[in-house]
Formats: C-alpha cells, sequence, structure tokens
C-alpha cells in the first residue's frame, strides 16, 4: 500500500516493523460532548484504512484512548478542563459525563459501521504508567518543575517540529489561538506533563504523585497508552489535522525521549469537515451529531459514502443539499444492487481479478473514491453474471461498510418517531422555558435533565431550542 506520510510530507510505501503486523494507535474522543460528523469523518476513514489493511492481508491491533481527563479548552495547556466543564453544565459527576458520551460515541460509530478497536482505553485507567512516564523524562532531563508544574523541555529535542515545519518564532502569542503566555515555560513550545495542586485546587480528578497532587496534561496519554497496549514501536498513528500540532508533535517528543529510539514510522492525517466554510467544532458550537441525521430521516451510511466519496487528504464541505443528493446516490446504488440476482456460479477468475484491481485502486493513499467507482463498474460489466457481481460487492464491502446488500428490515424507516412522545418532548422544552421566564432555574434545570434520561438532548439557541435524540 502506498500511503501519504505526514512526518515525510510525501505518499511513501507503506512497511510496518514486523513483516504482515500492524500496531495502529487512533486518537479517540474527548467524551464531555457529542461526538460531531466533522469528528467522525476521520474516525469513518481510519475505519476504511483499518478494514482495507486487513482486507489486503495485513494483521492489524488497533488502540484507541478515551479522553476523560486532563483535555483543556485550549491546547497551549491554559483553561478549564472539558470534562469538568461538561460535567457542570449537566451537574453530574466528571464519570458519568465520560460513561454516557463514551456510550454515545460507539452508539454513533454503531450507526456509521465503525469497528470498534481491539483496545479502547479511559485516560482514568492508566495514571501510574503516566506518572512513572513523566519521572523517566525527568530523571533524563527532558522535564523540568517550574512554579506549580512540570513540563516538557522542547530544547531537548533535536527536530520537535518534525511534523508541522514551525519552528519557535511562529508560536507568538496571537498567532495562533491554542498559543498563550506561561511564564513558567523556558521555551515558548514547552508544554505542561503534570498538573499540580496549586493550580488546580478544586479539580475533580485529581492524583497523589511525587510532583505533587494534581493530574496529567494532555499529551502524555496517548504516548503511555500506545506504548502499553502496542509496544515500543508504532507502525501507524491516525487523526485529525488538528492534532498535528500540538498533540501529535508533543506526543513524539516525549515518547522518544522516554524511549530513546524513534518511535512511529507513519502518520495519517484526515483533513476537516467544513460547514458553511467554517470547520465543524464542539468549542464554537458549529456541530451536525448522527442523532440529528437520523431524526431528519437519513441512514447514517448516506454520510458514510458522502465521505468515501471524497480523499481523506481534501476538506470536505457540507451541506444539506448535498447530503440529499447524496441519499439518492446512496437509495439508487443499494437498489440496483439488491436487484441482483443469486442464481449462478461465481466466476473465480473475474472475482480474483476484479479484487486485485480494488486493492490496487484503494490501496493508492487510500482512494475510496476509486473504490466506489469499481462498484459502478462492476454493476455494468455485462460479462460478470450475477452471483460474480454479488459475490465482489459483499467482498469489497468488508472494506467500504456501506451494506450494499444488506436487506432493509420489516418495518425499519429513518426517521420515524412516537408522535406521542415527541409532543410530550415538545411540551416539555415550552414548560422549561416558562419556568426560565419566571427565573425558576432548578425547575428548568430539572426538566432538562428528565428529556435526557428520556434520550433527548436540548440546546438553546439563537432561533430558540431544538433538541435530538440521543
Amino acid at each position: 500500500m502506498k500511503l501519504y506520510n505526514t512526518a515525510t510530507k510525501t505518499i511513501d510505501e507503506f512497511a510496518p516493523v514486523n513483516g504482515n503486523e500492524i500496531k495502529m494507535y487512533t486518537c479517540g474522543p474527548t467524551v464531555y460532548h457529542f461526538a460531531h460528523i466533522g469528528n467522525l469523518r476521520s474516525y469513518i476513514m481510519e475505519d476504511v484504512l483499518e478494514k482495507y489493511l486487513n482486507y489486503a492481508g495485513y494483521h492489524v491491533t488497533r488502540c484507541m484512548n478515551i479522553t476523560d481527563v486532563g483535555h483543556l479548552t485550549s491546547d497551549g495547556d491554559t483553561g478549564e478542563d472539558k470534562m469538568v466543564k461538561g460535567a457542570k453544565r449537566e451537574h453530574k459527576t466528571v464519570m458519568e459525563i465520560a460513561q454516557f458520551y463514551t456510550d454515545a460515541f460507539f452508539k454513533d460509530c454503531e450507526d456509521l459501521n465503525i469497528k470498534r478497536p481491539e483496545y479502547v482505553v479511559p485516560a482514568t485507567s492508566l495514571v501510574p504508567e503516566f506518572i512513572h512516564m513523566v519521572e523517566v523524562l525527568m530523571d533524563k532531563g527532558y522535564a523540568y518543575k517550574s512554579g506549580p508544574n512540570i513540563y516538557f523541555d522542547t530544547s531537548k529535542v533535536k527536530d520537535y517540529y518534525c511534523l508541522t515545519g514551525h519552528n519557535e518564532d511562529s508560536l507568538k502569542i496571537g498567532v495562533r489561538d491554542d498559543v498563550t503566555e506561561d511564564e513558567n515555560k523556558r521555551n515558548k513550545a514547552d508544554f505542561v506533563l503534570w498538573f499540580t495542586q496549586s493550580k488546580f485546587e478544586d479539580q475533580a480528578l485529581k492524583w497523589d504523585s511525587p510532583f505533587g497532587t494534581g493530574y496529567p496534561g494532555w499529551h502524555i496519554e496517548c504516548s503511555a497508552i500506545s506504548i502499553k497496549y502496542l509496544g515500543e514501536y508504532l507502525d501507524l498513528h491516525c487523526g485529525g489535522v488538528d492534532n498535528i500540532f500540538p498533540h501529535h508533535t508533543n506526543e513524539i517528543a516525549q515518547s522518544e525521549a522516554y524511549l530513546g529510539h524513534p518511535w512511529c514510522r507513519h502518520w495519517f492525517h484526515v483533513q476537516h469537515l467544513n460547514d458553511h466554510g467554517a470547520k465543524m467544532a464542539k468549542s464554537s458550537g458549529n456541530i451536525l451529531t448522527v442523532s440529528v441525521l437520523k431524526e431528519k430521516g437519513y441512514d447514517p451510511l448516506v454520510y458514510r459514502l458522502f465521505c468515501l466519496q471524497s480523499h481523506y487528504r481534501k476538506p470536505l464541505e457540507f451541506s444539506w443539499e448535498v447530503l440529499d443528493s447524496m441519499a439518492g446516490v446512496y437509495q439508487k446504488l443499494k437498489k440496483r444492487v439488491l436487484a441482483l440476482g443469486h442464481d449462478g456460479e461465481v466466476n473465480q477468475a473475474a472475482f480474483d481479478a476484479y479484487k486485485a484491481k480494488f486493492i490496487e485502486a484503494v490501496g493508492n493513499d487510500l482512494n475510496t473514491s476509486m473504490g466506489i467507482t469499481m462498484v459502478y463498474d462492476l454493476l455494468k460489466d455485462a460479462s460478470l453474471n450475477d452471483a460474480t457481481k454479488r459475490a465482489l460487492i459483499d467482498d469489497f464491502d468488508k472494506v467500504l461498510s456501506l451494506d450494499l446488500t444488506k436487506e432493509e428490515e420489516a418495518g425499519e424507516g429513518a426517521g420515524e418517531e412516537d408522535a406521542e412522545l415527541i409532543a410530550y418532548v415538545k411540551q416539555r422544552i415550552a414548560d422549561r422555558k416558562e419556568a426560565k421566564k419566571a427565573k425558576d432555574f432548578a425547575t428548568a434545570d430539572a426538566i432538562r435533565a428528565e428529556l435526557l434520561e428520556k434520550g433527548f438532548q436540548i440546546k438553546d439557541t439563537r432561533e430558540g431550542t431544538t433538541y435530538e435524540r440521543i
């Protein structure tokens, strides 16, 4: 397989460390809110990549973290912990929030046919490993204590900006939103490995450590989790382009300092999903969830097809008009596939030839669009009987995961709703509005919590209050 490598800035021949065994790490969600479909574009493409590699004869072991502590509202290591922010918003504990949104994330993955990794590791489960890693970095001279925190010293790293080509001058305050002044740092690019009690006296989650009571910085978790579950040599690290700097840059620095040798061979990054020219992001409130798609009557696999029709390294523009068009494409394609007969024998020679072409096409920098094109090509191929066509589409779907040959279940229908329940939800939203007008915020919060228990998330916007199924 040939795959673009962010580290080399070229399309490289993908070569695992150990034969056909691949160790693959995916940066997982920060579970303080629902994943939006922009987040899920990355997970869809990483899912296709993993399935393609298995399909092409490799054996992939994949690990994903769950960030349930330590991810701040700024990548400059400042601001409020996102998990604490979510807990305050919903009047729950941090761990209740983490479990709820972890479950919601994997429900979205199930709807999108995204395979669950072999290892899914909450950050809170590995705090002793984080502490040990920080201790080793301090012993080796790569980390230092300054003010209340422990920092990684980026000046000790030979090529800190290997993924980005940045230099320290580009980190001047005001140049990037996630770069803020911290007078305790020796260098502008240094980052926090451990926050202590002196800064987070009211922090919900904190642990004792040799550096003081506190909690780990965001970046340390992925390095420690990957090394524990996948070993000292990583073949493939995945994420969105927003992870390149500083998160993945910092991972490389601390991992290689800790291990004493090169760590990850290949870096795979998926571009943003844009909505009206702006990146879809939870922090800005510019989000759209799988639940909303379903509520509006779309099969989530329409969105998967929408992602697969584009190259993962190109920004993707979302609009309802485009999604409507894609829904029509999906239904027509599925109808053509389901119309194929079942009689006859599979032509093995033709099957093998098409499979080889599919492996070659998709294996050219994960060209999923060409993979979809091959489905249309074989449907039009008059030399193939229906049995061979069905067998090939089933085979390709091991990678594409579009359920093209899956018959609709009786009574199944995207967007079907219980009218009585929906009417009740709308009435309770109206009750909440009246309670807020009367400044009865306790009742308003109780109604929000009640609807959440019934499986509805409500959101106040400038246009009014909206709701979505979860």
